[in-house]
């Protein structure tokens, strides 16, 4: 089976073949099959809709079973902000530096700074038909950024199992906690199932 991912960012890539390794599967990005992804505007007010509606502009310029996500970060004192808008927290423009001086400027001296990363992955098989996957994974908000990896708001969500924010982890180690691995994992299993009944339908 080939699955068309809405993006060209090769780490997500590479992270989607690691989880997906072992299944008879074929993983290419929408750079590789020729799709402009940047076209897409999300303009869904939750991150279900604005995974399916990537996912369904693949599909629908590919004709393959299509995968996109959506992730935010939901900080409980500024009542779920940034959520939806995590990737545009601080304007169209803005990169991750000024996104996340703009949270750790709202967010102040609040005690609370409790917060979760959230993805949800939209999958469009071949029939067209839409499945949903979800990651979660808490947190809180540092009070500075810390670390140098990773990439988004990773300095200043700190993971207080491994006492360190996501930033201080190396690849491995965040990848075995993410909430974009808990979501592809979900996915995995899903697809498992899936290619294993109809293997045995054939049979």
């Amino acid at each position: 089976m080939k699955i068309a991912i809405a993006s060209s960012n090769p780490h997500k890539i590479q992270e989607i073949k690691d989880i997906l390794h072992g299944l008879p599967v074929e993983i290419i990005s929408a750079s590789a099959l020729g799709v402009d992804m940047s076209r897409v505007e999300e303009t869904g007010s939750t991150l279900e809709e604005n995974a399916i509606l990537k996912a369904r502009f693949l599909h629908e310029k590919t004709g393959l079973p299509s995968l996109a996500d959506d992730t935010g970060l939901f900080v409980e004192a500024l009542g779920g902000a940034p959520g939806v808008k995590t990737a545009r927290y601080a304007g169209e423009k803005a990169g991750p530096k000024e996104n996340m001086e703009k949270l750790l400027r709202n967010l102040g001296n609040a005690e609370n700074r409790r917060a979760h990363f959230r993805t949800v992955i939209a999958f469009i098989d071949e029939r067209g038909k839409v499945h949903l996957f979800e990651g979660r994974v808490e947190g809180q908000i540092a009070t500075q950024p810390a670390g140098d990896k990773g990439f988004g708001y990773d300095p200043v969500f700190y993971y207080p199992p491994a006492g360190k924010t996501f930033a201080q982890m190396d690849e491995k180690q965040k990848n075995r906690i993410s909430h974009r691995y808990r979501a592809l994992e979900k996915f995995r299993r899903f697809l498992w199932n899936r290619l294993s009944s109809s293997t045995e339908t054939e049979h």
